[in-house]
């Protein structure tokens, strides 16, 4: 499997983490609205954090009598959450390195051209 595609699929574990940590109530859709990917792979993640012992389902009935899942972080997801987002941040923290030394090379090559002289 390749890095990026890793790196994707661990963003959106980090990201369906942190949004059940907060709203523990929110449905499998609101999940994929919120992060922008299928409700298939959703559906996909959830499953793989609660075999993983990550996240544990709880099944309640909302006001409008429908059954719907409430979602809780295990300590293990917990513990999870956290390296996921020790990586994370390392890895942004990189992008941001190279992202500011890019702007200023590009400042710095601005700043040595010329404008043209419009006739």
């Amino acid at each position: 499997m390749s890095d990026r595609l890793e790196q994707q699929r661990e963003e959106v574990r980090f990201r369906v983490l942190r949004l059940i940590e907060s709203n523990p109530e929110i449905s499998q859709r609101e999940l994929a609205d919120e992060l922008g990917v299928s409700l298939g792979q959703i559906n996909y993640q959830l499953k793989a954090l609660k075999e993983r012992g990550l996240i544990k389902v709880g099944n309640f009935l909302r006001s409008d009598n429908k059954l719907a899942y409430v979602y809780l972080l295990t300590p293990k997801g917990v513990a999870d959450k956290l390296a996921i987002t020790k990586h994370f941040l390392e890895r942004k923290r990189n992008e941001f390195s190279l992202l500011k030394a890019e702007l200023e090379e590009l400042e710095q090559e601005t700043r040595s051209l010329k404008e043209p002289k419009v006739k």
